[in-house]
C-alpha cells in the first residue's frame, strides 16, 4: 500500500508522515531536503536555479515512486511527484522565475514519468492557512526558508487548492490542520488516525 502526504511548505507533512509511519509500522519515504544541492542557491537566486531545483525534485520523487511500487512494502511518502508538476514548477513559471523553454522541457519530462507510475492508494492533503504556515516555518528555523514571502506561500496555497479540487488519482483525505496539534496533543493525532482507518478500510 502506498499512502502519500501532501501540503504546502510548513503544513506539517514530514512530522505527520513520521508519526503515521510509527503508528502503522509503515516505512517512511521522506523528502530529500538535507542532501538537495540546489535549495540554498534557489532561495538566494530563484530565477537562476528554479529549473535545476525542480528537475532534481522530479528525479528524486520519480525514483521514490518506482522504489515504492517495486518494494511491495507498505510505505508512506512525504510529498508527491504531482505537487512539483502541478504547484511548484507552474508557480515559478507564472512568477517569471522559470523560462517558457525550461517549463516546457520540465512539463514534457513530467508527462513521460507520469505515464509510467500510478497515484498513491490514499492521498492525505494537509490544508492550512497562511498565518499557520508562517508560524510553523518560523518555528522550525531553517535558514534557507527565512526568505520565503507571504506572497509566495499564498500563490502556492491557491495552486494546492485548485489541484486538490480536481484530484482524481485515487482516494483523497483532506485534513484542516489550523486547529490541530498532532505533535503535542494525542487526541488530535488519534482523531486523524481514526479518519485514516476509515479510509484505509474502504480501500479493501
Amino acid at each position: 500500500m502506498h499512502v502519500a502526504v501532501a501540503g504546502n511548505i510548513g503544513a506539517g507533512k514530514t512530522t505527520l508522515t513520521k508519526l503515521l509511519a510509527k503508528h502503522y509500522k509503515w516505512e517512511a519515504q521522506l523528502e530529500d531536503v538535507v542532501d538537495n544541492p540546489y535549495l540554498d542557491d534557489f532561495y538566494n537566486q530563484m530565477e537562476r536555479w528554479s529549473f535545476n531545483l525542480q528537475v532534481y525534485f522530479l528525479n528524486s520523487r520519480f525514483r521514490q515512486v518506482l522504489q515504492i511500487h517495486q518494494s511491495g512494502k507498505e510505505i508512506i511518502q512525504d510529498r508527491t511527484i504531482y505537487e512539483d508538476a502541478h504547484i511548484f514548477a507552474p508557480n515559478l513559471h507564472a512568477m517569471g522565475l522559470m523560462t517558457n523553454r525550461d517549463f516546457e522541457n520540465y512539463s514534457s519530462l513530467f508527462q513521460l514519468m507520469e505515464s509510467l507510475v500510478k497515484g498513491p492508494d490514499l492521498l492525505i492533503y494537509l490544508r492550512s492557512s497562511i498565518p499557520n504556515l508562517v508560524s510553523q516555518i518560523h518555528k522550525r528555523g531553517r535558514d534557507y526558508e527565512n526568505s520565503i514571502s507571504i506572497d509566495y506561500l499564498s500563490r502556492l496555497n491557491e495552486r494546492y487548492e485548485a489541484w486538490i479540487h480536481g484530484y482524481d488519482k485515487g482516494k483523497l483525505l483532506i485534513i484542516d490542520v489550523d486547529n490541530l496539534d498532532f505533535v503535542d496533543n494525542p487526541e488530535d493525532l488519534g482523531s486523524i488516525i481514526n479518519t485514516i482507518d476509515a479510509e484505509i478500510h474502504g480501500l479493501f
